[in-house]
């Protein structure tokens, strides 16, 4: 019976391999290269926040590789160290490169709400409860501290339990479009302040522009109490 196209190539190719590492003496051991890329995605998500747990997937034992004394594991363009991602490991001398599945999981505190939201509602702590939970299995931008969440409002009403993400949450402005504002701005052994009028609305923490009483217009930052913070 013929053997399809691929399935030739690949034994092909593999029986290639093992002949050059016969040839060269010693091959490399699958082993060292899943502990390379083991080392690497840990090391790579050392910054997360919670727990990451790292698995690495098995490495085809026929692929019969020149021993390397330094393989370098490396993340392809557009994969990062989050869920299901591909990992490679390559040798400069002898000259190879091999791709290993992985799969990252980071183990933390998410913030969902512990009762009905209604739209536009202001969100308060008691309103709010932490779950423990693989944050690479949910949408991006899930809030995991409580304070990334109260003080703002949903766009849309939300029943108990959903994990609360940010870009669906609103800010109070805290500066409107043609507010008087105080600008403030201070530093080492200077603080100076004037006012202005608002050109956009902002809430909390914000970029704003705002133009002085001379015509300039200038960005800073929105605070409660119509000040903006402006650095100098």
């Amino acid at each position: 019976m013929k053997r399809p196209l691929t399935t030739t190539l690949l034994l092909t190719l593999l029986a290639a391999g093992a002949s050059a590492a016969e040839g060269n003496g010693a091959r490399q051991d699958a082993a060292v290269l899943r502990q390379s890329v083991e080392q690497f995605l840990q090391t790579q998500t050392a910054g997360l926040p919670g727990q990451a747990k790292v698995s690495v997937g098995a490495i085809d034992a026929r692929m019969a590789l020149p021993a390397c004394p330094a393989p370098q594991a490396f993340l392809m363009p557009g994969s990062r160290a989050w869920g299901k991602t591909t990992v490679g490991v390559r040798c400069t001398a002898p000259q190879w490169t091999i791709y290993v599945q992985a799969n990252v999981s980071v183990v933390a505190d998410y913030i969902a709400s512990a009762v009905p939201l209604a739209q536009g509602q202001t969100i308060e702590a008691g309103q709010l409860v932490a779950v423990q939970g693989d944050l690479t299995t949910m949408p991006p931008g899930i809030a995991t501290d409580m304070a990334q969440v109260v003080g703002r409002y949903p766009n849309a009403s939300l029943p108990s339990g959903t994990p609360l993400r940010l870009d669906t949450l609103k800010s109070r402005p805290v500066v409107q479009q043609g507010q008087l504002v105080r600008l403030v701005s201070s530093g080492n052994g200077f603080s100076v302040s004037a006012e202005a009028r608002a050109v956009s609305t902002a809430g909390d923490g914000q970029v704003v522009q705002v133009r002085t009483a001379g015509g300039q217009q200038i960005s800073g930052i929105a605070k409660a109490g119509g000040l903006v913070e402006v650095a100098f």
